[in-house]
């Protein structure tokens, strides 16, 4: 029987640990090639590559009906750029997940 996400352990210990703060420009290449998925500041950036890991539809279609994933759109990727922002990162191949990082440094 496949395992859940919210309860595969092992994934998210895995995508927790690859998880990381990047410049941006070091995502444009990846944005260049339309892999890079904006993840809302309200979603938990691992909980979110985990589910895509599973091809949870229910709720990626849920997140992207309510604007909190989305490919990252050239005005976002400019505003980034000119900011020289760095963003918590990770990887689900294809795709590059990303997620400004919050205020309060989280």
């Amino acid at each position: 029987m496949k395992t859940k996400p919210e309860n595969d352990t092992d994934l998210r210990i895995k995508i927790n640990r690859e998880t990381a703060r990047l410049p941006w420009s070091e995502l444009q290449r990846h944005f260049a090639q339309g892999t890079v998925i904006y993840v809302s500041e309200a979603l938990d950036l691992v909980d979110v590559a985990v589910r895509i890991s599973h091809d949870d539809k229910e709720s990626i279609a849920r997140w992207m009906a309510d604007g909190k994933l989305a490919k990252v759109l050239d005005a976002q990727a400019q505003a980034w750029s000119e900011a020289d922002a760095v963003l918590w990162t990770s990887v689900v191949s294809p795709f590059v997940l990303v997620q400004p990082a919050r205020a309060d440094g989280g």
